[in-house]
């Protein structure tokens, strides 16, 4: 009978297995497109598997890939875009796919507020309240202070607190669980 395990698999597999669906979420709150989600999660964990002796051996192997997560997504703006072109006319075997946006108004409103967030602002954000991260932790993955931490948290809760869109989201969603 042939050994199941294949005597490379070092549990790199089941790492990116288990933290797969979390870390797009993440990638999706950091970027604010699925696509580029889906690559930016790619992308880190290409990383972290070229890595992946040293992220086995980190005291905390999911503040390493969150480390990368970000540190990927800082790169994305150093990189070279690819230019998209419109066409009038679709290629053979494309089909348009149709306008979802009414059934994604509350996650469009946040994604919304998100992207009026400076980059660092942002990914404090997402860390500390979305991935419940402590200041330490989130100050650890973004190599910097607990005080800057807590700066660009505030600053960015202010700004958010500020945004008008956003308390309209508030109240649409308090009205909905006061109709429930």
């Amino acid at each position: 009978m042939p050994n199941t395990q294949d005597s490379s698999d070092d549990g790199f597999d089941r790492f990116m297995a288990e933290r797969w669906p979390r870390v797009v979420r993440s990638a999706f709150l950091l970027t604010g497109n699925q696509h580029d989600a889906e690559d930016l999660a790619q992308a880190a964990f290409e990383r972290a598997c070229a890595a992946w002796g040293r992220v086995r051996r980190a005291d905390n192997p999911d503040a390493y890939l969150h480390r990368v997560l970000v540190n990927c997504n800082r790169g994305r703006f150093r990189t070279r875009r690819v230019i998209e072109t419109p066409v009038a006319v679709l290629p053979e075997g494309l089909q348009l796919v149709g306008d979802h946006s009414e059934a994604h108004s509350e996650r469009d409103a946040l994604m919304a507020v998100l992207n009026d967030l400076a980059p660092r602002q942002r990914a404090v954000i997402v860390l500390r309240y979305y991935e419940d991260l402590t200041e330490a932790q989130t100050a650890d993955i973004l190599r910097c202070s607990v005080g800057t931490v807590k700066s660009q948290t505030s600053k960015a809760l202010a700004r958010l607190r500020k945004n008008g869109r956003l308390a309209e989201f508030a109240q649409t969603s308090e009205s909905q669980k006061g109709a429930a």
